[in-house]
């Protein structure tokens, strides 16, 4: 499956159209969420069945106008949240469940159809959407890509807000591969705030720090939305401006991530990388730890300016990508636990401990000295080997002189 997403262009008498397709979608998804609240045993047909009756109740004139698939297509949205719900408690996962919420924000609202309730012109220009709101034909910008499939392949069409405009994604059904000659070569990414990652050849990818780049330009913006009248035109502009500002960001991130993880996968055979809890990363204690004054049990208070940091490098998203161009290109993508990589020595297996502050591994068992991130790649890359077995290097009859490379010879201990 791959997603190709256009750009719309139509006037404003169309966008509004759309807007009332938009709340009448989240409409569609809250009520079947609050069905399930309040009767035992519902299933998902049964919200399939309760959107017909949405859909006929005349106090809900406007549910009637949204095309029947699309109004399942968010009886499966609002399933889809219960369900992994349901599944994050057979596992146990700690901390917060994930419970079903209620939409609320029309800035980030969404209407997707399935195979009925649009038509793409011939030439893969146009778009025209059949329900009873309206919105007629638009334009889309940037579907050369289109083109290249049968209409057939084309699963559902999802039409999204966002500042700066409004956008159709189209999900098509095709399995997307490419060859590439294999370079011999494996690599572990030790992911970092100083560095975006290090690998076990000692390599470095700069962060690039959009967020904090940014950070002047949001804050001017920020006050100037502040500043406006709630409910006037102003303030509508000045948060549409502020959108747009994050939204700049939000794609200079993703832009690197998507550029930085298929150069790490055309480059090598295998990728090993941490297996990283971001949201238990960004949680951390800062600090003097509270307690509570009756219990006495610790507070759990957020590091904001550490977690600002993280979710700026966005490792999530890195990794994301990674294993996805893992899978067009053939690559092995392993995930290893990130424990004691940092701390052990990859030269003899020792642990040293050390500090965030401490930035050089010297290790007083063998005396090998070499950079903290550049050793606990080597580290990653050592259990990311354990856990494939060795398979793609013994077929290469180069194990025994790269092992020497990677673990560190009695030259590099030297």
């Amino acid at each position: 499956m791959i997603v190709l997403e256009a750009k719309l262009k139509g006037k404003a008498v169309q966008f509004k159209a759309l807007d009332e397709a938009l709340r009448t979608a989240q409409f569609i998804r809250n009520s079947c969420l609050r069905y399930w609240m309040e009767n035992i045993g519902v299933s998902r047909n049964d919200l399939y069945k309760y959107c017909k009756i949405l859909a006929d109740n005349p106090d809900f004139p406007w549910a009637k106008k949204l095309n029947s698939q699309a109004r399942q297509a968010h009886a499966e949205r609002a399933w889809s949240a219960i369900a992994r719900f349901f599944d994050n408690c057979k596992k146990q996962v700690p901390g917060k469940k994930g419970y079903p919420k209620f939409k609320k924000h029309q800035t980030r609202a969404s209407v997707e159809y399935k195979l009925t309730g649009w038509n793409l012109s011939s030439d893969r220009k146009y778009i025209t959407f059949t329900d009873k709101f309206g919105a007629g034909r638009f334009k889309m910008m940037g579907t050369r890509d289109l083109n290249f499939y049968q209409i057939e392949q084309i699963n559902r069409v999802r039409v999204v807000r966002r500042s700066d405009g409004y956008y159709a994604q189209f999900l098509i059904n095709v399995e997307r591969t490419v060859e590439r000659e294999p370079t011999k070569r494996t690599v572990g990414l030790d992911m970092g705030l100083n560095h975006f990652y290090t690998d076990s050849d000692g390599n470095t990818v700069e962060n690039p720090r959009y967020l904090q780049k940014a950070q002047k330009r949001l804050k001017r913006v920020q006050r100037r939305a502040s500043k406006k009248v709630k409910g006037s035109k102003n303030r509508r502009k000045a948060v549409n401006r502020l959108g747009r500002a994050h939204l700049k960001v939000q794609r200079q991130r993703q832009d690197f991530a998507v550029k930085a993880a298929r150069c790490v996968v055309r480059s090598n055979d295998l990728v090993v990388l941490e297996d990283l809890q971001i949201c238990n990363l960004v949680s951390q204690r800062g600090g003097r730890v509270p307690r509570l004054e009756a219990t006495g049990e610790p507070v759990r208070v957020k590091n904001h300016h550490l977690a600002k940091s993280i979710h700026d490098a966005a490792w999530g998203d890195f990794r994301r990508w990674v294993e996805y161009f893992g899978k067009v290109y053939g690559v092995v993508t392993v995930a290893v636990a990130p424990q004691y990589t940092s701390q052990n020595c990859s030269n003899c297996g020792e642990t040293v401990k050390k500090s965030l502050s401490t930035r050089t591994h010297i290790c007083p068992h063998c005396g090998y000295v070499q950079d903290r991130d550049h050793n606990a790649a080597i580290n990653i890359l050592k259990k990311g080997l354990n856990t494939v077995g060795h398979t793609g290097i013994k077929a290469w009859g180069e194990n025994d002189l790269y092992l020497n490379q990677v673990t560190g010879s009695d030259k590099l201990a030297r």
